[in-house]
């Protein structure tokens, strides 16, 4: 039985995080909470933090996720993240915890993959406490394998390096916990139990609600391995206890089935089949293949001492098709042994047979030379033939991606996957949108005073910026014309809070504008900002069949237009509309203007709107 502690999460002890909201939660994220991954995820997804904050918050999300696909995938983002900011901290645990959440999958072949490169990483960077981690986690792998003897090879160097190391107290208590453990793998509990003890006397010290959990847990094994059951009993509850609390399923499932042996060592055949069945969905629910196969086998074993030989056989089939899907890597390698003694004899065979040829018929020899002239040639010809294919199909699919990817660009990517499969796209009616119009003062004036390169130049740098924004803010950009920018949310699908999010989107265009005229570092143009924003229906679609674009239409387009035509310079300028959905939100402070007159639409009511100061 294999009960290992992810060494990773130790990082977010560590985390430097600035925002109070997250330091109200970083206590808890040594334990993989999925409460706080839940808190997490909606500031991740929706933009609450700073740019520099976004490393601390990937490695929580990654850290106190229960879900191992979410942990995987949180993961990757940390190491795509860690790259691009050369952080090498970061890359790390983003490969560590990469490797936690395959082997929560029981996939050993990737979770070795990714503790391997967390390792190499740590070596480069002489980082010797994340080398230890790395050590430890590997150790786990091979140990789950059955690897005995890697699986030490790699505590023990873990050892080594916190031994040296000061002032984490914790990895050292891990590194302890996960070799006394695997002394329980192979029954040499004295062994066991000294490990254990020296690591429960960390935990204890530290606080570690996740590491005296498991601690309890295996000390229950080493009193269930030693036959005294009572002790074994109220250890195993009181871990089972504590990791309920933590919402770690994994430790769970492991020690359910522990406490299934022990009813079953008391005769109670019962309340064993009871802890292995709760053992056995938790483990299900959560994807816990090595737990699942676990399970089975003692199903096996209960059903087989009741007597019932035919439910017996199916858990124990059962047992063996998990038991198969964590070790496959055992197979894979033996197959590959297997293979390789096939061919080297196959090889000598033919090497024996054409000596004894070259005795007896030179004949027959040069005619095999000549056959193997030919085989090399065909053999030859046909390589070159399937390499121009491989290169061929590799440019045909790189053009059809660009082709993909420039639409996708072009075209929301709903629309986009829309004229791909019908080559046409219909027009849609969106009831609740909300519309944004930008123009720069002055425009025509300073743009006469540039040249046509600078001219272009000013303009792609706030027009990208813009698109950094409402990007940001899930928004959809519809086009530019000349100094004008538009924007939507709400649309081709809908956004939650959509006006809020144009608002701040707004503001935030404002302030950028402004900061960069008060920038002395700024060589481009220097423009002041009308906003305008309108909330309505709108019909929206894709015009022309050369140059596709989607566009919107409606009454509530022109209102919006005239609503950035009636702002001033710096200023978010709303709608009656708008303003009736934002004033919900206590974020935003309004100023009336009145009814103002609007081309084509005669007195319209609008508002100023900012944040609350």
């Amino acid at each position: 039985m294999n009960i290992k502690l992810f060494i990773s999460t130790l990082y977010l002890k560590k985390a430097y995080l600035i925002i109070g909201f997250f330091c109200a939660f970083i206590q808890f994220a040594f334990a993989q909470d999925q409460k706080l991954s839940d808190s997490l995820e909606i500031v991740y997804k929706n933009g609450d933090f700073a740019p520099e904050q976004e490393l601390e918050i990937l490695e929580a999300l990654a850290g106190s996720e229960t879900d191992a696909d979410k942990m995987i995938s949180y993961s990757l983002q940390l190491i795509v993240a860690a790259k691009s900011k050369d952080s090498t901290v970061y890359e790390h645990v983003g490969y560590m915890q990469k490797g936690n959440g395959h082997k929560l999958l029981s996939d050993v072949t990737q979770a070795l993959e990714s503790y391997f490169e967390a390792l190499k990483i740590a070596k480069n960077a002489n980082l010797n406490t994340e080398e230890a981690s790395a050590n430890i986690a590997i150790a786990d792998v091979y140990s789950i394998m059955g690897d005995v003897d890697s699986s030490f090879k790699y505590y023990r160097q873990a050892l080594k390096l916190m031994e040296k190391a000061s002032g984490d107290p914790l990895t050292l208590a891990y590194a302890q916990f996960n070799f006394g453990d695997e002394y329980l793998n192979i029954k040499e509990l004295d062994s066991a139990l000294y490990y254990l003890n020296k690591s429960g006397k960390i935990f204890e010290e530290e606080n570690d609600e996740n590491g005296k959990a498991y601690y309890l847990g295996n000390l229950g094994l080493v009193y269930a391995e030693k036959g005294e059951n009572d002790k074994a009993e109220s250890n195993l509850n009181e871990a089972i206890d504590l990791l309920e609390s933590l919402g770690d399923y994994y430790g769970i499932s492991i020690y359910l089935n522990a406490m299934s042996e022990v009813y079953t060592a008391r005769g109670e055949h019962n309340k064993s089949y009871q802890y292995v069945n709760r053992s056995l969905q938790l483990a299900k629910k959560h994807g816990l293949k090595d737990q699942i196969s676990d399970a089975y086998l003692k199903l096996s074993d209960i059903y087989e001492n009741n007597g019932n030989i035919k439910r017996s056989f199916d858990n124990y089939k059962n047992h063996i098709v998990y038991r198969d899907s964590v070790k496959d890597l055992n197979q894979i390698q033996k197959a590959a042994s297997t293979e390789t003694d096939f061919k080297v004899s196959q090889k000598q065979l033919e090497i024996d047979l054409s000596q004894q040829q070259k005795k007896t018929q030179k004949i027959i020899i040069a005619a095999i030379g000549l056959i193997l002239l030919f085989i090399i040639y065909l053999a030859v010809s046909l390589f070159k033939r399937n390499k121009f294919m491989k290169n061929a199909n590799a440019i045909i699919e790189y053009e059809k991606q660009r082709s993909d990817d420039l639409l996708i660009n072009i075209l929301p990517e709903e629309t986009a996957h829309e004229l791909k499969e019908h080559g046409e796209v219909k027009a849609k009616q969106f009831d609740s949108v909300s519309v944004l119009f930008t123009d720069f003062k002055g425009f025509t004036e300073e743009a006469s005073k540039l040249s046509p390169e600078k001219l272009v130049e000013s303009i792609d740098y706030y027009f990208s910026k813009f698109d950094e924004i409402i990007k940001k803010y899930e928004l959809e950009k519809i086009k530019t014309i000349g100094d004008a920018y538009m924007c939507a949310g709400g649309l081709p699908f809908p956004v939650e809070n959509h006006t809020a999010k144009m608002c701040q989107a707004a503001l935030e265009i404002t302030e950028f504008v402004k900061k960069t005229k008060r920038s002395i570092n700024h060589k481009l143009a220097k423009f002041d900002i009308r906003v305008g924003i309108n909330n309505g229906s709108v019909v929206a679609g894709v015009v022309g069949s050369t140059k596709f674009q989607y566009d919107i239409w409606g009454d509530s387009v022109n209102i919006a237009a005239r609503m950035e035509s009636a702002s001033e310079p710096g200023k978010v300028n709303i709608s009656e509309s708008t303003y009736q959905i934002l004033k919900e939100f206590d974020v935003f402070q309004f100023t009336p203007r009145g009814e103002i007159e609007a081309k084509g639409k005669g007195k319209v009511q609008m508002y100023f709107v900012d944040y609350v100061d």
